[in-house]
């Protein structure tokens, strides 16, 4: 591995973001296509997290939402049975498309294979790679992705935020817990009460 390759697969992986036809806006104020916004702040979040992230934690971070808008919420039924399809879906879609353009800027196989079992979501709680990318992939939902979704769900109950909470909560290590309420990560003021009540602090 060295740094020319990871520049180049970080190159190929925006340069596919690039072209989501969705946007979305930063606290700037600037327009990102959505997905490469995502990366951004991923990346962001994981240099915050971690004080030198090896070259997997990079690139997972990056990709882990690569061509997204490939493969579409619509395209599975409603209901929880259908989310879960394409959640499934999504997890292998977004590690094998990652995995290519790892080969193509000519990783060796033991790197990509951890690539692929982080962005694939095997192992939370067991493999290290997978588990950082979840503390991330949570943290990044925290600070800038938990209040748009309140905001689009108004019609959801107090207790069910509380269980969405704890439920994300569960997920990320006891270290990325501590992280969160470390003061490094920016809570949503308006949500704070709820994460409070939630999580008992």
């Amino acid at each position: 591995m060295s740094a020319e390759q990871l520049k180049q697969v970080i190159a190929l992986i925006d340069d596919v973001n690039r072209r989501d036809p969705n946007t979305d806006t930063d606290e700037n104020g600037r327009e990102w296509p959505k997905e490469l916004l995502y990366s951004e702040r991923m990346t962001d979040m994981l240099h915050r997290y971690v004080e030198q992230p090896d070259e997997v934690a990079e690139i997972a971070m990056r990709g882990q939402h690569i061509a997204r808008w490939e493969s579409p919420r619509s395209a599975y039924p409603e209901g929880r049975q259908g989310y879960l399809q394409w959640r499934t879906h999504l997890y292998k879609f977004h590690a094998n498309r990652v995995a290519g353009l790892m080969e193509q800027a000519g990783y060796d196989s033991e790197s990509i294979e951890r690539v692929k079992k982080a962005v694939g979501k095997r192992g939370i709680k067991v493999n290290p790679d997978t588990q950082l990318l979840e503390d991330v992939t949570d943290l990044v939902f925290i600070e800038h992705y938990m209040l748009p979704f309140a905001e689009k769900h108004p019609e959801y109950s107090e207790e069910k935020w509380i269980d969405i909470i704890q439920k994300t909560w569960k997920k990320m290590s006891e270290r990325g817990q501590q992280f969160a309420l470390s003061g490094k990560v920016k809570l949503p003021e308006p949500l704070l009460p709820l994460i409070q009540k939630a999580l008992g602090v």
